[in-house]
Parts: C-alpha cells; structure tokens; sequence
C-alpha cells in the first residue's frame, strides 16, 4: 500500500482528476514474479483476473476471493493481449503461434484466426470484442523481432496492420493498414470511435508514440485516424475506455487518464513500465494494472466498460 492523492503516487494536471479520488485511495501491489506482464482481462463470474507474462511463456490468474496468484496456462504460446467476449470466453493473442484464439467454457481452444489472405500474421497484439460480437485486433512484429516474446523470423505481411473477425462467418478483413507498430485499441462508450495506439517509437527514431482516433461506421468501416494523443513518457500500450469517455493508458511512467478530447489529465505513478490494464471488480471501478514483473491495482471514482 502506498501513497496517498497528490502524494508519491498521483498526479493531478487538471481539476478533473481530482474527482476520480479519494483522499485515503492508494495503489497496492497484488503479486510480483514476471518479466513482462501483460493482457489483463476480468472474468467478473469467476472473481478473477487472467494476464500474460510473456517472455515466461505462461499465463497467470488472481483470485480476488482469497489474493493467490496460480498459473492460468503453460506453455501460452508467448500470449499477449487478452480480453472477454460476449459470452464470457476469453479471447487471446499469440506471439508463437501468430494467431487469435478463444478459450471456450469446457477449456477446448479454438482457432479464430492465423492467416489473412494465405500470410501469416506478424504476431497478434491487443484485442477488443465490440458489442455485435465482432472481434478487432493489432498485429505489430514484437513477438517475431527476436526468440524473447516469440520467435525470431521473417514476416509474411507487408506491414503491421488492424484486423476485424466477423461475428456470422469468421471473415478476417484489414480496417486500418497506415501504422508502424499499431498496439493497444478500444472503443469509445458507444462505440462510434475507436481509439487505436501506435508503438512505432519502439523500435523507428522519432517514430510515433501515439493514440489515434477513428470514426466507425455503419458497414464498420474506419475513417479519420487523426492523432488523438501524444505520450510525455515513452509510448502508449495497452489502454481501456470508461463510461464517461476517458482513456485510460500505460506508459512507461504510470498509468496516464486522457479527457475525451485527448487532454492529459492527471497520472497514476507506477514504479514500473506498465504494459496495459483493465477494469475489474464487483463495479468495475478497481483497475488493475501490469506493471513490467508486478501486479498492481488501485480503486477509482470512475466505471470501466462491460467487457474485460
């Protein structure tokens, strides 16, 4: 347990943070162990959290009933970003095995995606399910650059793109094919917007450390993609949405809040990388947050989405 508001712990850049506070709320770290933690989804039935630690190839699990941490699953093909489809499942990304998989409520694994137009994908990043069931995915080249989150080899694709599995037949299509390292993505609360983080600067100098927004239309198609939000502390990973609209976003110093418009309104220290988070808990109001070998989590005056 530490800190306290405007204390070592929170930093507030505008009044509107304020308000997402009490005074006695404080981050706790849950467990530590990994060596790159990532993919964190709530499972609100079960009470418990699932994350990756990718370069220990294995997926982990928190109880909030009693605080252990177990193995989820070992080998996880390198899992990256995990989350929660309309029915429960989870849904996960592959370093190894380059693909999209859903963990079905008996355990049985199906194969949702691996290929687009006869290639292999790069190695499937984030994922978000939208409320028609469809599932929209990043795929940057982090888990084939080198043997430590994947597999070292040549990519099949022409470049890092976004996809779209279709709900009725399972069609994979291309929505957004201008980014270098396109990575973290969510929709806003009703969906007409999704928010899509490019992690460029990684590995391209001066490359972009950004959140893009693009309109979504009726067909699903993207439109727009102009730069929402620049990083003031390395580059934006993994972000979730609440139901007010403000994005909540890794980054190498914490967790950073964005008003709608893209405004940086107020941080959460974090004495770690942070990778990605979700929410979680009873109200969904608790994040929970990968540091780069920690779990952390910190309870809000703010709703994360249904989804985990």
């Amino acid at each position: 347990m530490y800190g306290a508001l405007e204390g070592a712990w929170f930093e507030i850049l505008d009044d509107r943070f304020r308000t997402l506070f009490a005074p006695h709320i404080h981050v706790e770290r849950l467990w530590s162990g990994a060596r790159w933690s990532e993919g964190p989804a709530w499972f609100a039935a079960g009470r418990y959290l699932v994350w990756s630690d990718i370069p220990n190839n294995r997926m982990l699990r928190w109880d909030e009933t009693d605080g252990s941490v177990s193995t989820f699953r070992s080998p996880s093909n390198h899992s990256n970003g995990n989350t929660v489809d309309l029915e429960g499942r989870l849904l996960s990304c592959e370093h190894l095995t380059r693909r999209v998989t859903r963990t079905n409520h008996d355990g049985r694994i199906d194969i949702l995606a691996d290929r687009f137009e006869g290639k292999r994908f790069n190695s499937p990043n984030d994922i978000v399910c939208k409320s028609d069931g469809s599932i929209w995915f990043t795929d940057p080249t982090y888990g084939i650059l080198s043997d430590y989150e994947g597999e070292e080899t040549a990519p099949e694709m022409d470049g890092c793109h976004v996809y779209r599995i279709d709900p009725t037949d399972g069609a994979v299509t291309c929505v957004a094919n201008d980014f270098v390292q396109p990575n973290g993505l969510a929709f806003s609360p009703d969906e007409s917007l999704l928010y899509i983080s490019d992690t460029g600067a990684s590995h391209r100098p001066k490359g972009p450390a950004h959140i893009r927004r693009f309109c979504v239309g009726a067909d699903n198609r993207l439109s727009g993609g102009e730069v929402l939000a620049t990083c003031t502390a390395g580059f934006f990973d993994g972000f979730r949405v609440d139901r007010a609209g403000r994005i909540w976003s890794s980054a190498f110093d914490g967790v950073h809040c964005l008003a709608p418009e893209g405004d940086l309104i107020g941080r959460i220290r974090i004495p770690e990388m942070v990778g990605n988070l979700t929410f979680g808990g009873h109200r969904r109001n608790r994040i929970f947050i990968c540091g780069t070998s920690s779990l952390y989590s910190v309870f809000v005056m703010a709703n994360g989405l249904g989804l985990g």
